[in-house]
């Protein structure tokens, strides 16, 4: 008996293993992986890894793992840039001239605008996938969760270098308008797409560990409405700049991400393993109307805390996968972090300027100082890793936003997750220039309070308090976490 008891965990164990990344049964908002809630947290390369052949991408991926974080995000090749593209210096999505690797093989006639012959989009290049697959190996021997990004907007300036662009392939694609590529009307492309979303499933889908994004950031190309959230942050023209707004995408860009998504499904049907799919809502903040079944993850760029409660109802992932454009300093991105899992968020990811060719334990932070759009350094992922580590050691399966247990923070913005009956952790950011106060709602009782330093982790003062107490911060103008546990 105990024999074929042992037997059974062990099949279920290797099942568990086997299952690719998936929706946490008992807590949706978060994921499950290898038969273990996970919470994920990067902080990545520009999306390059595969398509620039001078990006050593094995010991980027073990630089994440030692790093202490576990996802990043691919760009598969729809999408290129060029260097210098946003103020962008050392972009692993720019590579050197005739080091770009796409899912297509070249043909034999010159003319790609990067350089190089024009690809044949009829023909596969096998060496990419072959690339691609052990890009996936290494991943998965880090644990490492990818988010396998298969189509981007074009911002303006992309299309040029798009394989799908006729000056860039030799099987006479339409010449549409950059606006409208990737929308239903945009000819002769969209079997040219479809063919690329399927291949791409099939060759994937043994892998675990990934999701599929289907288009970053749409709202960049396709908008029907711009709401103004910000009446202040204004160009010199006096008109609202994309920072002080929500793009909010158009119904044709939606129309046509639903039938990525219908590709996916479709061709998952006659192979083993279903994967997760993720939809890049807008900048900031909007509640999601009408959402996409197939759909598991919902992520924003820029990402307010206040966008998992606007969609927390939804039971699903609400993820933060690109920050940026919010200077270099270390501190902005970690507490960006902070505030955004502890309202109840799922995923977190930061766009790390420190890594790039030659750079690829990410040690480079010479961009420092000059136009590129963002921070990324050794020590701002340490930082990461101690947030991971903290929500490691959280019951995931258990963990919700609680909005009512703080009743007033006097001097502190603050944001507070449930543990189960017995537990709650506050993340507190100081407002003023002496220690504020915290004034709970807690159940009649005795409670261990631990106050941590979230940039070290370590602990910077323990005490016993009880129901009604007014609890003063151990120090001033330091965010602080606050872990309650009942006695």
């Amino acid at each position: 008996m105990r024999l074929l008891t042992s037997l059974l965990l062990i099949a279920l164990a290797t099942r568990l293993a086997a299952q690719p990344l998936q929706l946490l049964p008992q807590n949706p908002h978060y994921l499950q992986y290898n038969g273990r809630p996970l919470l994920l947290i990067g902080s990545g390369e520009h999306y390059g890894g595969v398509i620039n052949l001078d990006f050593d991408y094995r010991r980027y991926l073990q630089t994440l793992r030692n790093d202490g974080l576990n996802t990043t995000r691919l760009f598969t090749g729809a999408y290129v840039e060029k260097l210098g593209d946003f103020g962008i210096q050392k972009n692993t999505l720019a590579p050197a001239a005739n080091r770009l690797v796409l899912p297509w093989a070249r043909s034999g006639q010159p003319g790609y605008a990067l350089g190089g012959n024009r690809f044949d989009l009829n023909r596969w290049d096998e060496a990419y996938f072959e690339r691609l697959r052990s890009f996936m190996a290494e991943a998965r021997q880090q644990e490492v969760i990818v988010e396998i990004t298969l189509f981007s907007s074009y911002y303006g300036t992309g299309w040029p270098y798009s394989p799908f662009n006729p000056a860039n392939n030799i099987n006479q694609t339409d010449a549409i308008n950059p606006l409208v590529a990737n929308t239903p009307q945009n000819g002769n492309v969209l079997a040219y797409q479809e063919a690329y979303v399927r291949k791409l499933v099939r060759e994937l889908n043994d892998f675990p560990n990934f999701y599929i994004e289907l288009q970053n950031e749409p709202w960049a190309d396709q908008q029907d409405t711009v709401l103004i959230r910000n009446d202040y942050h204004l160009t010199d023209k006096g008109q609202p700049e994309w920072r002080a707004t929500i793009q909010v995408v158009s119904q044709a860009s939606i129309d046509w991400q639903r039938r990525v998504a219908d590709w996916i499904v479709s061709e998952e049907k006659s192979l083993p393993n279903r994967h997760l799919m993720s939809q890049n809502v807008s900048n900031f903040r909007y509640p999601i109307n009408n959402p996409d079944p197939n759909v598991g993850i919902y992520t924003f760029h820029y990402a307010l805390p206040e966008v998992v409660a606007d969609n927390y109802a939804l039971q699903r992932v609400i993820g933060f996968n690109e920050t940026g454009f919010a200077g270099q300093a270390d501190q902005t991105y970690r507490r960006q972090a902070w505030r955004f899992l502890m309202a109840g968020g799922g995923l977190f990811n930061q766009l790390d300027y420190s890594f790039a060719v030659g750079a690829e334990t990410g040690q480079d932070t010479t961009y420092r100082g000059g136009p590129t759009p963002g921070g990324g350094s050794p020590s701002l992922r340490r930082q990461f890793g101690v947030l991971r580590r903290f929500f490691d050691g959280l019951d995931l399966t258990t963990l919700a936003p609680d909005a009512a247990l703080v009743v007033a923070a006097p001097g502190a913005m603050t944001w507070t997750l449930k543990t189960g009956n017995r537990g709650w952790v506050i993340y507190a950011e100081p407002m003023a220039l002496t220690p504020f106060t915290l004034q709970l709602q807690l159940p009649e009782g005795t409670y261990q309070a631990v106050w941590t330093n979230p940039v070290t982790g370590g602990v910077v003062k323990a005490e016993t308090v009880s129901a009604g107490d007014v609890l003063t911060a151990p120090v001033a103008r330091q965010d602080l976490l606050l872990q309650l546990s009942k006695r």
